[in-house]
């Protein structure tokens, strides 16, 4: 007789004594969500507080502030084994969060306080992110990547809804200080399921895998990552195809910002329409990550997540370049970061299952996060250059859905790099 432990896996097509992986991975991903899902409504607000015509500035601080953190943690990575990377990191961004909250609640209204902010949490959010990719990047093989990184990305999403719906109601009552202080406690908890997902690892090693490797630390130099990119061309290609998403990325998020500027005045109602976004965003990617990503990278392989949502995009852009209305952009924001979370990204991590351990967090990290924050800063100021040239948004929306080809051409090729390569370490 099939219990419902039994049943249960066999619905999220989890193997024998793999539960417990995928329960501290799905908890390191809620709690890490839920702290950052909570804070990003703050973060919009305090960046439309800035005017909606400097956002490019605040990008372009992104962009120079995650440069400025690419050595520190290359030298960090090179240094210190394998588990601790993750656990430092996470430590020194608790000591952030409360340290914002402090200044938060003495300058609650201080302009460079919020765009301090606004670049911090948008650097914390592509590193913290990546880095919890890469440890279950390297703590998974390619099979049960194929296989449970949907899962995983679940947990994401269930603290992406549970995050902006927890800051809309505790906003008012708490305050920016307080939600800041308890999105610190959130990612404590992250450090403490990262743990029992190691513990996990140790006790059931992969046979591929020397045990010994796990307490040393990657070596190298702290810009490694940054020439593993240069001069290995499937990397490149995660790279161009990181790009690519965010430069579609940006010129949404800047229409997003300029409509709910010129809709809503009022600072927390910013807050609450942030968040109810996020909150339906969420909700329509749990679904599928749960019962259909997985599936279909085992089945149509990688590919199939990599190009469905760039495809999506360019007939949304087309839509948007015809019919221009508030409406119908929502419909297609949704339908891009719902999609992006339930497929490309887990797509995304899969294709470093098959790199070795230094480019999992190394180079991962520099695409992640430079490479990412270099095309939303250069894709930013293409953006303002448009607007400054004329009031014309169907060509933004038409250079948009021609991007949107492009970052689908790239994800078919990766997907196809990513399944030899898969082949070959097999054989």
């Amino acid at each position: 007789m099939v219990t419902r432990r039994q049943r249960l896996q066999q619905m999220l097509d989890m193997r024998s004594g793999e539960a417990p992986a995928v329960l501290a991975g799905s908890l390191l991903f809620f709690m890490l969500f839920t702290g950052y899902f909570m804070l990003r409504p703050v973060r919009e607000t305090m960046g439309v507080a800035g005017g909606v015509e400097n956002l490019q500035w605040l990008f372009t601080g992104t962009f120079i502030a995650t440069l400025a953190c690419l050595p520190v943690f290359g030298w960090m990575a090179s240094r210190v084994r394998r588990r601790h990377i993750l656990p430092w990191t996470y430590g020194f961004f608790i000591c952030n969060l409360l340290a914002f909250a402090a200044l938060l609640a003495r300058h609650p209204d201080g302009p460079w306080v919020a765009r301090a902010f606004y670049i911090w949490l948008s650097v914390f959010n592509l590193l913290s992110i990546s880095l919890a990719w890469s440890v279950l990047a390297d703590l998974f093989s390619t099979e049960q990547g194929k296989r449970l990184f949907g899962v995983l990305a679940a947990g994401a999403s269930v603290g992406g809804l549970c995050g902006p719906l927890l800051g809309t109601l505790l906003v008012a009552p708490l305050g920016h200080p307080g939600l800041l202080t308890l999105a610190a406690v959130l990612l404590l908890g992250s450090v403490l399921a990262a743990w029992v997902l190691q513990r996990w690892r140790t006790n059931n090693p992969l046979p591929t895998r020397d045990p010994a490797c796990e307490g040393r630390a990657l070596g190298g130099n702290p810009f490694s990552g940054a020439t593993a990119v240069i001069r290995t061309p499937y990397l490149l290609g995660i790279a161009l195809f990181v790009v690519l998403l965010a430069s579609v990325s940006t010129f949404l998020y800047f229409e997003q910002a300029r409509i709910v500027s010129e809709t809503f005045t009022d600072r927390t109602r910013q807050t609450q329409v942030f968040g109810a976004i996020d909150a339906v965003v969420q909700a329509l990617a749990i679904l599928t990550q749960l019962f259909f990503t997985g599936r279909l990278a085992r089945r149509l392989g990688v590919r199939v997540l990599l190009v469905a949502v760039p495809l999506a995009m360019a007939a949304g852009f087309m839509c948007l370049a015809l019919s221009p209305v508030f409406a119908l952009f929502v419909i297609v924001m949704v339908v891009r970061r719902a999609g992006e979370y339930a497929l490309v990204r887990p797509g995304r991590e899969m294709l470093f299952t098959v790199v070795s351990a230094e480019d999992k967090y190394k180079a991962k990290n520099f695409i992640d996060t430079v490479v990412y924050r270099g095309g939303d800063a250069v894709s930013g100021w293409i953006k303002r250059a448009l607007d400054l040239m004329g009031d014309h948004p169907q060509v933004a929306m038409l250079i948009g859905a021609l991007l949107a080809v492009c970052w689908a051409a790239t994800g078919h090729w990766l997907g196809g790099q990513q399944g030899r390569r898969d082949e070959t370490r097999r054989r």
